[in-house]
């Protein structure tokens, strides 16, 4: 006899039925399910695989929140897949350990969850059963199978081999199901999955950061290398620069020097043998004249061969500049202004340049006594000024620049043209105009931009 005959369906009632007789009754349970709840014994297999249900779609999403914890890295994983097992089979013990020699990256090598839901650490404090199978799993010969349906043993296999396992205890109202077995191979085989990925993830990390830490170093030695051949043209260049000066300054020394000498010489032969007032006054102005051109030829040839300057800033270059190079008949001050910053070498070597040819010009065209040299350091440029107290005009010496830079290299006024050349060069500007002391102000502004660290 077939379930329908067993149980004939009620009857449905006329949609002109009476609807004062009371409210309308709930539809049968056979309608939601299939069965009658009518016979126990349907009834109460309904519940059973209804509640069985219910607990492998719990357990699945706790195996499923305990498998994704891969990126946490296999201690979190280990951690919670235990965790998973336990609380699906509602174990008095729960061990999951990891065959000696396999996944060596994961740890921890063995978990134990207690009745109490907790890890317990301490292996000498868990029962002796629990502690054998621990050691019969780790050394990969299986765990003992204990007779009754309280206890489960399911291996975790990888690729073929067995890499570790579960080992569970229920209490005496939990029995383990064919359905239990199900949901404990499956957590077992997807464990395996996750723990050689943790591995993998593991390796792909520690590869990252050793190639990062590669790249990291090959970008330090190669900052390094460039500062070092920046250095070593730096070297060259400065020792084809001391080369050049000290064939000038040999040149000067053997050849203009020695010609200025002889002619002071035979000017005083010649004063020595004439007795003609006016011819003795400009013998003598010639004599002094050629003094004058002697010292200043001293003093260019000691600057050549000055050495020191490479390693000095432009304050002491300039302090050395006003007691060494300069005729006696010129005092020279030196003042520094602002917080003085260490600028390019060769933005240095232009200013101490333009600042010796100005003194130069002072003392051999502007018949002064008095120079005073200012460097000041202000937060965007540098300026230098060398003014004096002597006879030239800023018109004329502005006329005879624009007329020495018009007729191009002919040797005359090119020191002038050398300072606005230099001036030009370092991106700044030449000028000239009336001192406060009387005479020409020779004044260059030179952009400091990002002028580096302050000089100690």
């Amino acid at each position: 006899m077939t379930a329908a005959a067993r149980f004939p369906s009620r009857r449905t009632p006329s949609p002109h039925a009476d609807r004062s007789a009371g409210p309308r009754p709930r539809p049968d349970l056979d309608a939601l399910t299939g069965l009658r709840s009518g016979k126990p014994s349907f009834y109460s297999e309904y519940r059973v695989n209804a509640e069985r249900l219910r607990r492998v779609i719990g357990s699945l999403d706790r195996i499923s929140a305990a498998l994704v914890r891969t990126m946490e890295g296999s201690e979190a994983l280990v951690r919670a897949v235990a965790d998973a097992a336990a609380d699906h089979l509602s174990a008095d013990w729960v061990v999951l350990a990891l065959v000696d020699g396999e996944l060596t990256d994961a740890v921890p090598r063995h978990v134990v969850i207690g009745p109490d839901g907790v890890e317990w650490a301490d292996l000498r404090m868990v029962p002796d059963r629990v502690r054998r199978h621990i050691a019969l799993l780790q050394g990969g010969t299986g765990a003992e199978d204990d007779s009754g349906r309280r206890h489960l043993h399911v291996p975790i296999r990888l690729n073929g081999r067995t890499v570790g396992g579960f080992v569970a205890w229920t209490p005496p109202d939990r029995e383990i199901d064919d359905t239990d077995h199900s949901v404990l191979r499956i957590l077992a085989g997807q464990t395996a999955s996750a723990l050689q990925n943790c591995a993998l993830l593991d390796r792909a990390e520690r590869l990252h950061a050793r190639t990062a830490a590669q790249a990291e170093d090959l970008r330090t030695r190669n900052d390094e290398l460039m500062r070092t051949q920046q250095a070593l043209g730096a070297a060259r260049q400065r020792e084809v620069l001391d080369n050049e000066r000290h064939r000038i300054a040999r040149e000067l020394h053997d050849s203009v020097t020695q010609y200025a000498l002889s002619a002071g010489m035979h000017i005083e032969l010649c004063r020595s043998e004439i007795d003609d007032p006016r011819l003795l006054e400009h013998l003598s102005t010639a004599k002094d004249l050629t003094r004058r051109a002697v010292e200043q030829l001293r003093s260019a040839i000691y600057a050549l061969n000055d050495d020191d300057h490479a390693d000095k800033d432009l304050p002491s270059m300039l302090r050395q500049l006003s007691t060494v190079h300069m005729p006696d008949e010129l005092r020279v001050e030196v003042t520094i202004g602002g917080t003085p910053t260490a600028l390019p070498h060769e933005h240095e070597q232009s200013l101490f340049r333009i600042a010796g040819e100005a003194l130069f010009n002072t003392a051999m065209h502007a018949s002064a006594s008095r120079a005073v040299v200012r460097l000041a350091y202000q937060p965007d440029r540098v300026r230098l000024s060398i003014s004096d107290d002597g006879g030239a005009s800023p018109d004329q010496i502005r006329r005879t620049l624009r007329a020495a830079s018009v007729r191009g290299p002919s040797g005359e006024h090119r020191g002038l043209v050398n300072m606005d050349a230099r001036a030009r060069e370092m991106g700044g500007t030449l000028r000239f105009r009336r001192s406060r002391i009387g005479g020409l102000q020779v004044q260059v502004d030179v952009p400091s931009g990002a002028a580096g660290r302050e000089i100690p």
